[in-house]
Order: C-alpha cells, then structure tokens, then sequence
C-alpha cells in the first residue's frame, strides 16, 4: 500500500483545498511512520535518506500553516515539545518488577530446580532473551495511540517522560494495527548503541563535562532530560519484551506476547529463542557471553522466563521480583592495574568508603579509574594497598571493584591506608557503630551528604515537596539553602533566579514547601533521615515520645525500652542529637512552623484501631500518601499487598492485579466514596 506514495511528486504549493491537505497530511504521515519502521525496527529501508528527509519537509510545511492538522501520532511530534519544569509522578498499572540475578551456573540451576519443584509434573518450556544494558521503560497507547511514556521509578511510581519517548524513533506513535486494545501498557528498554555511546562521551568531553561511565546511566540521564530535544540528538533505541496490561486480548505463552508486539511494531530482540531441555538454557548463556562483543550495544547477561503463563501464574512473585524469570548475569571482565592512592568518599547516609585511585585501565567497554573497596573491614582482609599492582573488574558490570592484590609483584614501598576519624568533607566526627562495618560523619549537613538528604527530606514518603534532583542541584548551586531547614526560608523572588523556574512553576513549588509544614511530626522524624529510622520507627518513636524536645531529651535507656526499638536504632537516635549542627537545623525548623510534636486525640477511640488496609488504583480525592496517612492517624495500618489479614482493599480508578487478589481471598472490597465515608469526610 506504500508504493505509491514513494514519489514525491505533489508539494505543499499544488494543494488547493483544505480536503486535499488533510489527506496529503494523513499520506504523509503513514509514509513517515511505515520507513521509520522499516529503518529503526526492521533494519531494511526502501527509502534514502533524501527522499525520507523531503517527505518529512513537505509534512512539516503542511503543519506550520495549518497547526489543527497536527496529530499525537505525527512523526513532528518526535521532537517538538518545550523544555518540562519537572516529571509529574505515573502509578504503573500493575508494579514493574525487577529480575533477581544468577551469578553463576549452580545459582541458575538452583532455580530451575525451584521451577520445577514449583511446577511438579508439568512439561515446563522457557524464553531465553539477551539482557540488554539499558534503562527501563513503560508506556500506555490508548485506542492504538501513545499517550504516555515513563520511567520504572521504584516499580509503582515512576516518572511520566512522554515527550522524550517520542524521541526514539523505533517506538510507535501508532500501533499497527487495524483493531488495536483499547488501552495497552507496555515495557521495554532504552538503551544506547556502543557506538553513540562512545560519540555522546566524546561531545562532553569536549565541553569539559563529566563522562557517562557506561550505557546504561547515559540512556537513565537522557530519558529524564528537561528538553526533549537534546534527548533527540542523543538517538536512543529500544527493546520490549512485555506487556504490564493489556484490555481486549489474552495470551497463552510469553512467546506470542513478543509476536504480539512486534506484529503491533516494537522491536523485540530478534535473538530470542524458545527452549525446551534444561542444557539448552546453559548452552544458550555460554554461546552469547562469547559472542556478547559481537552486538553493537551491550548486554550484561541473559534473562530466562517460564514460557507458559498460566505457569507463571502459579509460580507467582515476591514483593521485589518474580518467580517464574531470572537473570544470569555474564561474569565480570577483570583487567590488572596499579593503585596510586587511596582516599574516602562520603556518601549520602555519611558512609565514609575507600576508594582506590588506579592507573587508568580499560574494563567492560569504559576507562575506569577508581574503585571501591567498600570497607575498612574488607581492605583489611584483601589487604589492598597504596602501591599494589592489583585485579579489578566491575560487579554486575557496572561497579568497578578491587578484587584481590598480586603479592609477588610488591616491592615493600607499598603504604597501609586508615579510614581517617573525622569527615574529610566537614570535619565532623566519623564513629562506627558496634557491629557495622563502616565509619559515618554524624553531621546531617555535610556537603557530600546534602544532596541526597534535601532529596530524601522532600520524597513523598517525608514532606512530600514537589521537585526533584534537578531543582534540588540548582538550589544548591546557587548557594540558596545549605540544609532542608532553608527551604522554608525561599522566597518565590528567589526561585525566579533559578534555572528552569517559571512564574508559574515557581509559585507552585513554593506552595508545595508550605504546605508541607501541615506534615505530622512523625513524617519530620523520618525525613531528617536519622540512621535506621524509616517510616515505621518514625511512627513508632512520635506515639512514644510525641513532642521533639522530648526525643531530644530522651536515653538510651528510655529508647531500648520501648517494643520495636532496637540499640542500634536507639544507638543512632540519641547520637544524632548530641551534634550541634544537627540540633540547629532542627531548631530552624521549628522556626519555620513546622510540627515539632504529635497531636494526640483525648483518648478517644479510633475508627479503624487493628484494620489493615491496602490501596489500589488512583484516588481523586486524596493522593495516595494522604489516603495512607488518615489510615494511620485513624488507628489502621496500610499495606502494600493484600492477604488473608487485610481488612479492607480501596480501589481507585484502573486498579490492578491487587483487586482480583482481593475477590480471591474474599477481603472487603470499598471505593474511594466508602472510604471517604468510613474515614468521616
């Protein structure tokens, strides 16, 4: 059908009426999306790349003057949004599960044996696809249509990158398809060619910027660029291998889920292969770690999944990953090299790690040049040190790692390394508590420790501020705050001079920081970060010691004595306000009007005391954190997964696989009105 349109013999100029124009427009842009696929997908164009160019030209003329004409699906899309003031969250359908590894061929037995001891009797096959290093990505078409792209997040959230999506050109705008789902999710990876890769590295070397150490952080940074544009120029690529949703369609194999999606037009690995004898599977993994550096783009192993999805249905998941699929992961490439000083770097909970200077070597495709040692305890027993000749590789291909030194090649110059006591970045104290194995800086104000911290002190979880690494980095380096206390000390003048603040953005992240003052003391508690307290003990320590001063005040004793409070976590409480820098940022807090203690209801009962509930789809009402919260300030306990205790399941809008878990288990079904109803608003 496309034959006819390779010609280009009608232009922008010989079209006389409006009728003609959207036809020529809707000819154009089925011709521009079929040799997009043809070129990005298929790898066999028909076309030049002149010719190509040119029908791009006349679609884009079409489009100036007649804008109405633009469609979601236009190849001009790809590159034609403005700059984001920041990611909106996306709640993944159903979560986006992350593969547990095999590093060796006993550990991949290991679960092939729990395959079939899971599966007894059961004629069991598998798909064995190559593990490309990439980063992970998901994305919903509507009646056939792309209408959002997003990042994985942390498998339930992840971050909506819609207009960097439509960059990669081997994705659809369009599924095609005649009858498409009418609503579909889908998930894959992007991820760079070694050759791109090496180009982009070279493009900021020559801008004194700071290098990629591999593909997969190049393609994570690109797909969460503010401007889609310099997403384009990067030219990302892409490959899927799953649907998280789909309406209107069932599947019996894994196997027709990837012919499903390519005959939609997603590039699938063409490597993928159906195994049924269990050897085939280790043969298959010893082929391609061979063959690995005959692809142009990397792959770090091979995943291996039950082919039959009824299969997989009963093997079930974790809460982390599934049971039915793992990654074996090649074995790490390990070059020698020689250490020419160790230092201590500090990271964002105030870990103070060494770290090996090399003489620069080439491992697993990057130069690498530093080198965890990860502890004193393990430089210690490797005994690694300044001056040895010595083995790296990177772990999981990604972190480059010390892994022994070679004796017979020291000369007796080498120098032992100590972990120093006090923050090379600060100057604060640097303790190890008993029983860990690294030193920390007990200053939560550190420098090296900010970044991370500010970040942490504004994540949904804590106050719930609205922003993210880039704005928390444009404030820093514009000496804006020094702590998460000045936040609260921002004007909206101020935030006017920051990179990527408009008026309006600015206004909402200022009221954003406001509102977060309306926070319950036991999220300040946890959003100061304090080592070992998470969200729990937070909760636990406000129901115990329900004002700061108090917590402030208490013992050592005190603490230990209350059920689910540890000595660690005791340890690391009263340690955090003994340091004075610590104690001033809390005090700039209270400053600022922030809820400095727990407000304790006059002993009256409350409504859901003992209920535990989950939460499943998208709430109107309130976000999820907030639906959580009332639940906790009422007496309940949120969950994250249903089972036989869960009380009660509230289910938005397009809730997942959580509701029919639920009706399978018999718990109390409610919607958001009920909740609202049974909360009392």
């Amino acid at each position: 059908m496309y034959n006819n349109f390779t010609k280009l013999d009608r232009k922008v100029e010989t079209i006389k009426n409006i009728s003609n124009i959207e036809k020529r427009a809707k000819e154009l842009k089925d011709l521009i999306n079929y040799h997009n696929y043809r070129y990005y997908v298929l790898d066999s164009p028909e076309i030049s790349d002149a010719e190509y160019d040119e029908l791009v030209r006349e679609l884009i003329e079409i489009e100036e003057i007649h804008p109405e004409l633009v469609t979601p699906d236009s190849p001009t899309q790809r590159v034609g949004a403005p700059p984001a003031e920041g990611f909106l969250p996306v709640h993944h359908r159903t979560k986006m599960l992350s593969l547990s590894d095999a590093f060796s061929f006993d550990e991949l037995s290991a679960f092939l044996d729990r395959i079939e001891k899971g599966l007894p009797g059961e004629e069991i096959n598998y798909v064995c696809e190559l593990k490309v290093d990439g980063t992970a990505t998901s994305l919903t078409y509507e009646n056939g249509l792309l209408v959002t792209g997003a990042t994985r997040g942390d498998g339930k959230v992840g971050e909506e990158v819609t207009p960097n999506i439509k960059t990669i050109r081997s994705i659809p705008l369009k599924l095609r398809m005649k009858a498409p789902p009418s609503s579909m999710e889908v998930r894959g990876e992007a991820f760079f060619s070694i050759e791109q890769f090496e180009e982009i590295n070279k493009e900021r070397s020559k801008k004194d910027e700071s290098l990629f150490a591999n593909p997969r952080n190049a393609a994570a940074g690109s797909l969460r660029q503010l401007d889609p544009s310099i997403t384009a120029r990067r030219e990302l690529d892409s490959i899927f291998y799953s649907t998280g949703y789909i309406s209107d369609r069932s599947f019996k194999t894994h196997w027709d889920v990837l012919q499903f999606l390519k005959e939609s037009g997603f590039k699938i690995s063409k490597y993928a292969k159906r195994i049924e004898i269990r050897d085939e599977i280790f043969k298959f993994c010893e082929e391609w770690q061979k063959k690995r550096d005959t692809l142009p783009y990397e792959i770090d192993g091979i995943v291996i999944k039950v082919n039959s999805l009824e299969q997989q249905e009963k093997l079930g998941a974790t809460s982390k990953s599934p049971r039915w699929a793992i990654a074996y992961k090649f074995p790490a490439e390990q070059k020698t090299t020689k250490v020419l000083d160790i230092t201590v770097s500090v990271g964002r909970t105030g870990a103070l790690t060494p770290v090996a200077i090399l003489e620069p070597v080439k491992v697993a495709g990057s130069t690498v040049g530093r080198a965890t040692l990860h502890n004193e305890d393990e430089m210690r027993r490797k005994d690694i040190r300044i001056g040895d000749w010595v083995i790296i590789q990177k772990a999981g291909d990604v972190i480059p790692e010390v892994v022994a030194p070679i004796s017979s090649k020291r000369t007796g110059d080498e120098k032992i390394y100590k972990i120093p006591d006090y923050c090379p970045v600060c100057g604060a104290e640097a303790i190890r508590p008993p029983g860990e194995v690294v030193k920390r800086c007990t200053n939560i104000s550190c420098p090296a420790q900010r970044f991370e911290h500010i970040l942490h002190w504004m994540s949904r979880g804590a106050m719930d501020i609205a922003g993210g690494p880039a704005t928390v980095g444009q404030l820093l380096k514009n000496e804006m705050i020094e702590d998460i206390a000045d936040l609260y000390f921002l004007t909206k003048e101020n935030l006017l001079n920051v990179e990527h603040f408009q008026e309006k953005s600015a206004e909402n992240f200022y009221n954003s920081i406001d509102n977060s003052k309306k926070r319950p003391f036991s999220r300040v508690l946890f959003g100061l970060g304090i080592r070992h307290v998470g969200s729990h003990v937070s909760d636990v320590l406000a129901k115990n010691f329900p004002s700061m001063e108090e917590l402030k005040n208490t013992s050592f004793d005190d603490l230990i004595a209350i059920n689910e409070i540890g000595p660690a976590v005791a340890e690391s409480v009263v340690k955090f306000f003994k340091q004075e820098r610590n104690l001033k940022v809390v005090e700039k807090l209270k400053r600022a009007g922030l809820n400095m203690q727990e407000v304790v209801e006059g002993g009256a009962p409350k409504k859901l005391e003992g209920l535990t509930f989950v939460l499943t789809g998208t709430l109107s009402q309130f976000t999820r954190q907030e639906a959580e919260d009332k639940v906790k300030a009422l007496g309940g306990r949120p969950s994250s997964s249903v089972s036989k205790k869960t009380d009660y399941l509230v289910a938005g809008e397009n809730p997942g696989s959580k509701l029919d878990k639920a009706k399978d288990l018999g718990v109390k079904i409610i919607d958001e009105e009920g909740f609202a109803e049974l909360i009392g608003e």
